[in-house]
């Protein structure tokens, strides 16, 4: 009997664009269901193919066994990631990023994953965590699954994501094959394969949510005023409107205890530089492990200042004859701005995405953190710790329990607010 996961290559559309000057052919697989028992349209992936894997050629010196296969997500706010294509006109859409992972020989699939809002006919969420990455899981699974019939290499998976996206894309990388995920992976019909992957692609994850709140207060404490963007959802487009504002007197209370228990936790992981010296804080949050942050930075800005950018449109970044020898660590933070209140992820009033993201089947949200859970405005409920540890990356990091992507790529942007340059 055949498995009605079973990739079939006889169904597909071919496709010509120009790349960068340069014409790529590719076949397209549209809307493949990834689990057997979904519970949402969103659970189908796209795959894209060389059109030259098909008539025996090589393109960048990968043939169809030989080829990486390249998997971005379009999670953002940790709201649903649809499934994505070239010429996507969604805001959300990657599709030049596919086009240019073509053009390289890559094998593209762009599987689509449920998020924080989406619920059911009953009215039930189907969204809240862990489910975004339970189904990243059942998409890299159905590519292993299909191995010899799905053209790429299935030991060369790499994901790829920005923001909650990319934290799903850290979580990939680090949670290879956890028990934890079992049981939800099974009630879907996941193909029966692994679901560890070869290398790890994420820009700005908004990940290691429990101690994420202390890390922003360790960076921007001090700075009063925020600037963001809001972000909602109307007729199937997110729509992105600025707002500005200043912290309460509250959250100016709540800042410098946040920021006392950074340096503790971070003490605890006793990390290293490259050398093997220790990277530390002191109580008041200056030490080793701050000025390696504002080393890379000022490295970042070096590369930016020989490639012709204008740096000094940051206060704090000083240009002398070329070099940029010093970074000012207030001036340069206050120049970038605060981006969020306090606490900054696990909002007490449980509007953050952060904390949609822990609600439950009948529950919008729930805290996370049990400091947010003691201040709490509202009437709210503490999530499960296990389920908050299974998602944050670094679980896995710290306590080998897991299958660990061998190689990984971690951008953060000089100038991004939404995290703390720490995480």
């Amino acid at each position: 009997m055949t498995s009605p996961l079973r990739f079939d290559e006889t169904t597909y559309q071919s496709v010509t664009a120009t790349v960068d000057g340069v014409t790529v052919s590719y076949r397209c697989f549209m809307d493949l269901t990834y689990v057997s028992r979904p519970v949402d349209d969103i659970q189908k992936l796209n795959v894209f193919v060389p059109e030259a894997y098909f008539n025996g050629q090589r393109v960048n010196g990968y043939n169809r066994v030989s080829a990486p296969i390249f998997m971005p997500n379009t999670v953002g706010g940790y709201m649903p990631g649809p499934r994505d294509f070239p010429g996507n006109p969604q805001p959300f859409s990657r599709g030049e990023t596919i086009l240019k992972a073509l053009k390289q020989g890559y094998v593209v699939v762009s599987a689509g994953v449920r998020g924080r809002t989406q619920t059911n006919f009953q009215g039930e969420y189907i969204g809240k965590a862990p489910a975004f990455i339970v189904d990243m899981k059942a998409a890299v699974r159905y590519v292993k699954f299909n191995a010899g019939r799905l053209p790429g290499d299935p030991e060369k998976i790499i994901t790829n994501g920005t923001s909650a996206g990319g934290a799903t894309s850290a979580l990939m990388g680090a949670s290879g094959n956890a028990d934890f995920f079992d049981t939800a992976l099974l009630a879907l019909g996941a193909a029966p394969a692994t679901d560890d992957v070869f290398a790890v692609s994420a820009y700005c994850p908004i990940h290691n949510l429990e101690h994420a709140d202390a890390a922003y207060e360790w960076q921007f404490g001090g700075i009063y005023q925020w600037h963001r963007q809001k972000i909602r959802e109307a007729d199937n487009q997110f729509i992105c409107t600025p707002v500005h504002g200043k912290l309460t007197p509250a959250e100016r209370r709540l800042s410098p205890i946040l920021r006392a228990d950074f340096s503790g936790y971070l003490n605890g992981l006793q990390l290293t530089d490259d050398a093997g010296r220790p990277l530390r804080l002191t109580a008041e949050g200056n030490g080793s492990f701050k000025e390696a942050i504002i080393a890379k930075i000022r490295q970042s800005a070096q590369e930016a200042l020989n490639a012709g950018v204008d740096v000094t449109k940051y206060a704090g970044v000083t240009v002398v004859d070329g070099r940029v020898p010093r970074l000012d660590w207030n001036q340069y933070l206050r120049s970038i701005t605060r981006m969020k209140g306090v606490p900054a992820f696990d909002a007490l009033d449980l509007s953050s995405p952060e904390a949609d993201l822990f609600g439950s089947r009948l529950l919008a949200a729930k805290h996370f953190t049990s400091f947010s859970q003691a201040h709490t405005t509202v009437a709210s409920q503490l999530a499960d710790a296990d389920l908050v540890a299974a998602i944050n990356p670094l679980t896995y990091l710290l306590k080998p329990q897991s299958h660990v992507a061998q190689h990984w790529r971690i951008r953060h942007g000089a100038a991004d607010r939404d995290t703390s340059f720490a995480p």
